[in-house]
C-alpha cells in the first residue's frame, strides 16, 4: 500500500505560513479593504480537521491610518480579542494526496470579536504534488460577532462584510519515495 491514503502511521498534516485573509467592506459612502498575508493554518488530512487563524493586529491596508486605528481600538478590539479562528472539520471525504481540484464544505466554529459561530464554509482546495491550494469567499454579518457600528458611520460600514481566504499548504513530513 502506498505511504499516504489510509496507510498506518501515514503522516498527512499540511501547515501554512503563506496565508492571505482579506475583508471588505462595502457600504453606501465607502469601501474599505484590510488584509493580513499573516494567515496561520493546519490540515489533518486523515481526520480531516483544521485550523486557521489570524492575528487581527496584522490586518492592514486602509483608507487611512485612522480608520486603521478605528478598526483595531472600536471594531475588531485587537488589544482584547487577537486573534480570529476558524477551526472544525472538512465534510467531504477526500484523498489530497490525489491531484485534484476539490470543492469541499468546511464545518466548525468562527470565532471572530471573541465570539463563535457555527459555519459550513464552502472551499476550493487544489491539490498539487503535495501542496494544497485553499481558496475560499464567504460573508459575515457583523451583528453575528457583537460588532456594532455607531450610527455617525452607519453609512461608510457595512452590516455585512465579504471575506475571501488564500492559502498554501505543504506536507508537514513530505512523503520520500
Amino acid at each position: 500500500m502506498p505511504q499516504g491514503a489510509g496507510s498506518p502511521g501515514a503522516d498527512e498534516i499540511y501547515i501554512t505560513r503563506k496565508g492571505t485573509a482579506r475583508f471588505i467592506s462595502d457600504a453606501p459612502f465607502e469601501t474599505i479593504r484590510g488584509a493580513s498575508n499573516e494567515l496561520r493554518g493546519i490540515i489533518d488530512a486523515t481526520s480531516r480537521t483544521f485550523a486557521f487563524s489570524v492575528n487581527n493586529h496584522t490586518i492592514k491596508g486602509f483608507n487611512s491610518p485612522l480608520q486603521q486605528e478605528h478598526f483595531y481600538e472600536n471594531y475588531i478590539e485587537a488589544d482584547k480579542y487577537p486573534v480570529s479562528t476558524f477551526e472544525g472539520k472538512i465534510i467531504e471525504q477526500v484523498d489530497f494526496t490525489q491531484n485534484g481540484d476539490y470543492t469541499v464544505r468546511a464545518k466548525g466554529k468562527l470565532t471572530i470579536h471573541g465570539v463563535a459561530q457555527e459555519r459550513i464554509i464552502r472551499s476550493t482546495i487544489h491539490a498539487r504534488n503535495g501542496v494544497l491550494t485553499v481558496e475560499s469567499q464567504f460573508k459575515i454579518l457583523l451583528a453575528d460577532h457583537n460588532i456594532t457600528i455607531p450610527k455617525i458611520v452607519f453609512q461608510k460600514i457595512a452590516q455585512e462584510i465579504s471575506i475571501e481566504v488564500d492559502a498554501e499548504f505543504t506536507r508537514k513530513n513530505p512523503v520520500t519515495k
